[in-house]
């Protein structure tokens, strides 16, 4: 896992007040790029962050900003963030993380790409360095279950489901209906919270051994191939992970 690529992360002020709580915390992530307006870049020039003083309007960096980073944290209000990113919106699978610190430096709110972007991790990170409050709304984060889009993801896990199956079993696991879990191979280490596994998620070692009847929907990791007439009587229901080969 040595080889995955690190997050591009930019840091982004607009304000001379957002500038200096940008250079306040540089040192402390120091693989981020700093943006700020050149008519600031004064007040950044001590940090040890590359810094990217761009000229002209916020508005016309979005796409660029878009396709240069993986993490674009604000320190501008959430509202103007909202109207900026808008019209470059694409979808979850390719939308940066994007992030909002407050004026005051006392909250973090990931508002775009929480999961798959990696927006409420991120959030957590910088909240713990602020000292600030990580304000995540994620259905799974917030529950503390099972995040079906990003399951096994740090371990190099590759989700195999339609989206529109990943969407409704989301639904089922957050609303707390019965879930099998089936897992036949890979890591065991895939559940990190420091709270048990929900009660609504049931773990079995093979897709046999599940009545299919009893459960609203099936997570299943596994190296098999899956079945035509699996999917189809599964219909919606059924999620399946591919963990790296040995």
């Amino acid at each position: 896992m040595d080889n995955i690529q690190k997050p591009r992360v930019a840091l982004v002020a607009i304000t001379k007040h957002g500038v200096k709580q940008v250079a306040a915390m540089a040192e402390k992530v120091p693989d981020t790029e700093i943006v700020v307006a050149e008519k600031f870049s004064d007040l950044i020039s001590a940090v040890p962050n590359k810094v990217n003083a761009y000229e002209g309007a916020l508005r016309a960096q979005m796409a660029s900003f878009f396709n240069d980073y993986d993490q674009i944290v604000f320190f501008v209000s959430l509202g103007a963030v909202v109207r900026l990113i808008a019209p470059h919106l694409k979808s979850k699978d390719e939308d940066p993380g994007i992030l909002v610190v407050d004026d005051a430096g006392q909250f973090v709110i990931p508002v775009l790409s929480g999961h798959i972007g990696g927006a409420n991790a991120y959030a957590q990170q910088l909240a713990d360095l602020l000292g600030a409050v990580a304000v995540v709304t994620t259905a799974s984060d917030v529950g503390k279950t099972i995040p079906v889009d990003i399951l096994g993801r740090e371990l190099g896990w590759k989700v195999e489901a339609p989206k529109l199956n990943v969407t409704r079993v989301s639904a089922h696991v957050v609303n707390e209906e019965p879930i099998a879990l089936v897992q036949e191979c890979g890591s065991k280490e895939w559940w990190t919270r420091p709270t048990p596994l929900p009660a609504n998620i049931h773990q079995f070692e093979r897709f046999e051994e599940v009545d299919l009847d009893k459960y609203s929907a099936v997570l299943w990791i596994t190296y098999r191939e899956i079945d035509e007439a699996i999917w189809a009587a599964l219909n919606e229901r059924l999620v399946v992970y591919r963990p790296p080969s040995k």
